[in-house]
């Protein structure tokens, strides 16, 4: 009797996370939100009240949630990546550039890429603009009396949030403006840390690292001319000199890094950086009857599962032709998320979708390969599930992710505007056969990221319950950011040294030079 009336009163026993907190969230759309739900849906599991922060023109974001209260801001104009429309659109246009060759289409890809980000990132500032002058909407904000916000800073709109209120501020994040998260918070040394869009790994000859302080310029440029000035311009608006969106995201208490060094290359990190890669993933669920009929039809060959992602509402039917033709080549069976025109050499083995439970789907026992665009959701997903990967990146950092695989040996990258039916076929051929090293690579992959002394998803909710339970983090973050630029590289160090070594110097050849001229004339004195 004893034993239980303890183990009820264990049981009952409050624990450090069992006291609901309050939390803000300021998503971003898209892709990015599919893993921030998750976190949402296990705050409220975990007895927390969680507000959501969206646009009225909110592409996935629901108004309407069990999980989560939302607070809707009035926006006339869509964001670009809100617009399934736009980001079609964005990609053909990108693609049909990769396809011309010289530095006219490098320059009209470029200036392509540019005008979809200041047109985005303006919409952004003018929606914070709308949000931070809304007194009564702030005042709520004041009164509702949150822990924290939880934002992804890809757009800076929630860590300007955080500060307006004066809140401690957690980041799930991968991006950070126009670069890498680390490059905003950690040492990244060029020489063996690849710039976003380089296409380099840790390992660069002397022509690769020459690209890598190219591609950080350009990564400067975007940062300096393009993405920020909307957001400086709505920082000296709303908060005291000094302040820029950057330096607010710099400020956070917690960094939850969507990043597994198990993918990602090996680079210095701070102590308020905790790795979470992969924190969506989770074991697959029973397929849908008629799907899973399909998947077990495929015997002893398997199943190839393509999709490209949340963008890509179709690809130019050139392109779908040839992958078509060459999943008709196939024994193996394919489930294919193909939005537009059915391609006239589809196969009998293949299986078009308009939506498909891709993470259920990758943790089948009969997929033997995943084709995709690269994007990180998909990428994790594949490791955790250990299915090797063919990559036909398209836009953003998608190339980048798929260097990464290839460097590990997991997968084959393509492109996918030079694609030709035999070679994509032989692709394929090679990724599905069991004497090629991808399978056994993600396997080790596979096996590498699950070994770990705490899931990443129980990781991130504990640190996030941290911050709450302290009120911040403050003893974990760096306070280099708050230094300026010339002060981080010590050039002002340098420069003192350097000029006091130059003046030791002159001052020695100018002492030398006066006793030479001493000797000289007392040499003559004795001749004469």
């Amino acid at each position: 009797m004893t034993v239980l009336l303890v183990a009820l009163l264990l049981l009952l026993w409050p624990g450090p996370g069992s006291e609901g907190g309050r939390v803000l969230v300021c998503p971003v759309d898209g892709s990015h939100w599919l893993h921030m739900q998750v976190l949402v849906k296990e705050l409220h599991a975990r007895g927390h009240q969680v507000t959501v922060l969206r646009s009225s023109t909110s592409w996935y974001i629901l108004e309407n949630s069990p999980h989560y209260t939302s607070i809707t801001v009035q926006q006339d104009t869509q964001q670009s990546i809100e617009s399934a429309e736009t980001m079609s659109r964005f990609l053909h246009r990108s693609l049909e550039l990769r396809k011309e060759r010289g530095p006219l289409s490098f320059l009209a890809f470029y200036s392509n890429f540019f005008d979809m980000l200041s047109e985005t990132y303006g919409t952004v500032a003018e929606l914070a603009r709308t949000l931070l002058t809304d007194r009564a909407l702030m005042q709520k904000l004041q009164e509702a009396r949150f822990d924290l916000v939880l934002t992804d800073p890809a757009l800076p709109i929630g860590a300007m949030v955080a500060h307006y209120l004066q809140l401690p501020l957690v980041l799930n994040v991968r991006w950070v403006l126009s670069m890498d998260v680390h490059f905003a918070i950690a040492p990244s040394p060029l020489s063996y840390i690849p710039q976003v869009l380089s296409t380099n790994t840790d390992r660069m000859d002397f022509l690769q690292r020459l690209s890598n302080v190219l591609y950080h310029g350009l990564s400067l440029y975007i940062h300096h001319f393009i993405t920020n000035p909307p957001f400086q311009a709505m920082c000296q608006e709303v908060f005291p000199p000094g302040i820029n969106a950057l330096s607010l995201i710099q400020a956070a208490d917690l960094w939850l890094v969507r990043v597994d060094f198990v993918f990602e290359f090996p680079r210095p990190v701070m102590p308020n950086l905790v790795y979470v890669g992969g924190f969506h993933c989770r074991p697959a669920q029973p397929l849908p009857p008629e799907l899973e009929d399909f998947m077990q039809s495929s015997g002893e060959h398997g199943v190839v599962l393509m999709s490209l992602g949340t963008f890509v509402r179709g690809l130019q039917p050139h392109i779908s032709e040839v992958i078509a033709s060459a999943f008709a080549r196939l024994p193996q069976k394919v489930v294919w998320r193909h939005l537009g025109q059915r391609p006239s050499t589809l196969g009998n083995n293949t299986l078009l979708l308009d939506w498909l439970p891709q993470n259920d789907l990758l943790g089948h026992p009969k997929t033997r390969a995943f084709v995709t665009h690269g994007g990180t959701n998909g990428i994790y997903e594949a490791i955790y599930h250990a299915v090797p990967v063919l990559g036909l990146p398209l836009i953003f950092d998608q190339m980048d992710n798929m260097v990464r695989m290839e460097a590990r040996g997991a997968g084959i990258v393509l492109d996918v505007m030079a694609l030709e039916v035999d070679s994509l076929t032989q692709a394929l051929r090679d990724i599905l056969d069991e004497q090629k090293p991808y399978r056994d690579n993600m396997r080790r992959l596979s096996r590498l990221h699950r070994d770990r002394p705490i899931e990443p998803l129980d990781s991130a909710l504990f640190w996030i319950e941290f911050v709450m339970r302290h009120g911040g983090a403050g003893h974990l973050r760096t306070e280099s950011y708050r230094m300026p630029w010339y002060a981080y590289h010590n050039l002002d160090v340098l420069a003192l040294l350097l000029g006091s070594a130059v003046t030791l110097l002159l001052l020695i050849g100018a002492t030398c030079r006066c006793l030479c001229q001493r000797l000289c004339r007392t040499r003559k004195v004795k001749l004469q």
